[in-house]
């Protein structure tokens, strides 16, 4: 949740739309949004998203510029406890340093 909530709450160029966490700590789900209005348009698009899924932190979507999987080491999460869950199962030993389930 550290990490998320050091990317909310920021604004893009000057426009009313901003980035926003969804915590569900029941489930085990978590997520920044994007939402406001960009002129007429309504905005509300998930861009990150994390599942932790039998205590591995699987990264399911990342719209981000955010090199997710190296903040979550960096705050202790050992990358054999992360799966690239956005990344097809057979593709997943290209990247060994993570978990590859």
């Amino acid at each position: 949740m550290e990490v998320l909530s050091a990317h909310a709450d920021t604004s893009e160029d000057n426009q009313p739309i901003q980035i926003i966490t969804v915590f569900d700590t029941h489930s085990d789900r978590y997520q920044l949004l994007r939402t406001g209005w960009n002129g007429s348009k309504h905005i509300f698009n998930p861009i990150l998203h994390l599942d932790i899924i039998e205590d591995k932190v699987w990264i399911q979507l990342n719209k981000t510029d955010i090199e997710i999987g190296e903040e979550l080491a960096f705050v202790g999460i050992p990358k054999s406890n992360i799966v690239l869950g956005l990344v097809p199962p057979h593709l997943r030993a290209c990247n060994p340093e993570y978990c590859i389930l």
